[in-house]
C-alpha cells in the first residue's frame, strides 16, 4: 500500500489584526477566514488547501499572539495562554512559517516576541510587512524592521500589491518530489479522552511507549510508532509493515474561549490531520458507554476522505459484566448511532490481551487490503443488472432512469462510475442502495465505497 508523504504546510503567525486572514484567504482563494478590522477575530485554527503554479500546499491560519494580562503568571510565554499552547503546538507539523506584521503601527515588543518564537521553532520563517500602501514608503518602512536580521517582503494583501513575492517565496520552500513510495498500513487511533486509546497501542508495540493515565487528554500530540507485523492472510502469512498514530482524544465542545477545559480546539485539528495522513481510522469506543453522537462525526468526516474505518469496542470486559448478550447490545446501538455507515466493522478488546491485540491487527490489515479492491467490469455487470433486476430505478419526472452499465475507476478507495440517460433522476436514497448492495456483494464493509452518475453518449 503506498502513503503520500503530508501535504506541505505553511503557518501564519503573529499578532492580532496584521493580515493574517487576508493572506489566508489570497493563498487559498476562498474566504473561509473571518476578515474584519479589529483585533482577535481569528480564534480557531483555519486549514485551506493552496494551489499556486502547478504546485499545492496547505495553509493554517492561526490566532493573533497578544500579551496577557499583567497579573497573569506565565512562565512560557506573556501571550493569551490558550492561543499561545495552539500556536506553539502547531508549529511541529508545519514546514515554514510566515511571520506577518503592520507597518502602520511599526515594529512593536510584541513582534519581537513573535519572531523569538519562530526562531525557537527551528523552522523556516520569513516576515512579511502587510499594510504597505504606496511603493516609494516600502524601504523606509522596512528599515525598522531589517534589526530582526530575517528576510523582509513587503506587500498589501487587500490591494494585492507584492503577493506573488510571498508565493514565489512559498514555492521556493517546497521540496521537489513530494510522494514517497512506502508499503505502511498508517493507521489513525482516534476517540474521545480516556477510551483506551493508548492502552491499546502499548499494547500493540508490546511497551510502554505512550503515557497512559486515568486523567483524560494525557497524550497531547500524535505520536508515530512503525513496526512489522506478521499477518496470518488466507493464503498463509505474509509480513506487514504498520504505522499508528496515536491522538490526543477529542472531547465535546464547550465555548469558544471560555478557559483551557471548554475547547479543545488543537486536540481535534491533531485528530483530524491524523485521519487526512492514514490509510484506515481506529475508533476506540468505550464499550459500556456506547458510540456517541461526536464518533459519527468522526466516521463521517473519515468517509469523506475516503479512509476506512474499524470500530474498537474496548473494555470488553466490562460491558460482559452489565449485559447477556453484550455484543448484539453494542450493535444495535453502533447501527443506530452510525445509521448512514451499516456494518462497520467491530472488534472487541480489552487493549491488555494478546489474542486480542492479534485479532485486532489481522482486521486492520484486511480492511485496509479492501482499499485495493478491484473487479472486472463483466463481473461487475453481471451483480449491476441483476440488483437492478430486483430493485427498479427512480422515475425521473415522467421518464425511467435507465443505466447502461458500471465500471470501476482507477481511484482509491474502490469508486465506481454508473452511466445513466437521467443522471439527475438517481436519489441519494438508490445510490446508498447501490453502495450498500457493493459492500456486500463483494466484502467491503469499513471502506467507503463511491458511486458516481454520468449521462451516458
Amino acid at each position: 500500500m503506498n502513503s503520500s508523504r503530508s501535504r506541505f504546510r505553511v503557518a501564519l503567525i503573529g499578532r492580532p489584526n496584521v493580515g493574517k486572514s487576508s493572506l489566508f484567504n489570497f493563498l487559498t482563494r476562498s474566504r473561509r477566514a473571518l476578515v474584519k478590522n479589529e483585533p482577535g477575530v481569528t480564534r480557531d485554527i483555519i486549514t485551506g488547501t493552496a494551489d499556486w503554479w502547478g504546485k499545492s500546499f496547505e495553509v493554517l491560519d492561526t490566532g493573533g499572539l497578544t500579551r496577557g494580562r499583567p497579573t497573569d503568571e506565565r512562565k512560557a510565554s506573556q501571550f493569551s495562554a490558550l492561543i499561545y499552547e495552539q500556536v506553539m503546538s502547531v508549529l511541529k507539523y508545519v514546514d515554514l512559517l510566515i511571520v506577518m506584521m503592520d507597518a502602520k503601527t511599526g515594529l512593536v515588543p510584541e513582534d519581537r516576541d513573535v519572531v523569538r518564537i519562530a526562531n525557537e521553532s527551528g523552522k523556516p520563517f520569513f516576515v512579511v510587512l502587510n499594510k504597505v500602501d504606496r511603493e516609494k514608503d516600502a524601504e523606509l518602512l522596512k528599515s525598522e524592521f531589517y534589526e530582526l536580521g530575517v528576510d523582509v517582503l513587503h506587500a498589501s494583501v487587500e490591494r494585492r500589491d507584492h503577493t506573488d513575492a510571498i508565493v514565489e517565496k512559498i514555492i521556493a520552500a517546497i521540496p521537489e518530489g513530494e510522494v514517497v513510495d512506502d508499503n505502511s498500513i498508517r493507521i489513525a487511533v482516534i476517540g474521545k479522552p480516556n477510551a483506551g486509546k493508548s492502552s491499546i497501542v502499548n499494547a500493540i508495540l508490546g511497551e510502554k511507549r505512550v503515557l497512559v493515565s486515568a486523567t483524560p487528554g494525557t497524550t497531547v500530540d500524535a505520536i508515530e510508532e512503525k513496526f512489522e507485523y506478521e499477518y496470518r492472510g488466507p493464503n498463509g502469512s505474509v509480513k506487514q509493515a504498520l504505522t499508528f498514530i496515536d491522538t490526543a482524544g477529542l472531547r465535546r465542545q464547550g465555548k469558544r474561549l471560555g478557559g483551557r477545559d471548554e475547547v479543545e480546539i488543537l486536540s481535534a485539528y491533531k485528530s483530524f490531520d491524523a485521519i487526512d495522513r492514514a490509510d484506515l481510522v481506529l475508533l476506540v469506543v468505550d464499550s459500556v458507554l456506547g458510540p456517541a453522537e461526536q464518533d459519527a462525526h468522526i466516521v463521517e468526516y473519515s468517509y469523506e476522505k475516503a479512509k476506512a474505518v474499524i470500530v474498537v469496542a474496548n473494555k470488553f470486559d466490562l460491558l460482559k459484566a452489565e449485559h447477556d448478550q453484550p455484543k448484539k447490545w453494542f450493535r444495535e446501538r453502533l447501527d443506530f448511532v452510525f445509521h448512514f455507515a451499516p456494518d462497520v466493522p467491530v472488534v472487541f478488546t480489552t487493549a491488555v490481551g494478546p489474542q486480542n491485540v492479534r485479532d485486532l491487527l489481522d482486521e486492520v490489515v484486511r480492511v485496509a487490503h479492501k482499499l485495493e479492491f478491484k473487479v472486472s467490469t463483466r463481473e461487475l455487470n453481471d451483480f449491476f443488472y441483476e440488483v437492478i433486476r430486483q430493485a427498479p430505478a427512480p422515475v425521473y419526472r415522467t421518464t425511467n432512469v435507465k443505466f447502461y452499465y458500471l465500471t470501476q475507476t482507477e481511484q482509491r478507495p474502490p469508486s465506481f462510475i454508473a452511466f445513466a440517460n437521467h443522471p439527475e433522476g438517481v436519489t441519494p436514497a438508490y445510490r446508498k442502495f447501490l453502495i450498500n448492495r457493493i459492500q456486500k456483494q463483494w466484502g467491503l464493509e469499513g471502506v467507503p465505497v463511491r458511486v458516481f452518475v454520468m449521462k451516458s453518449k
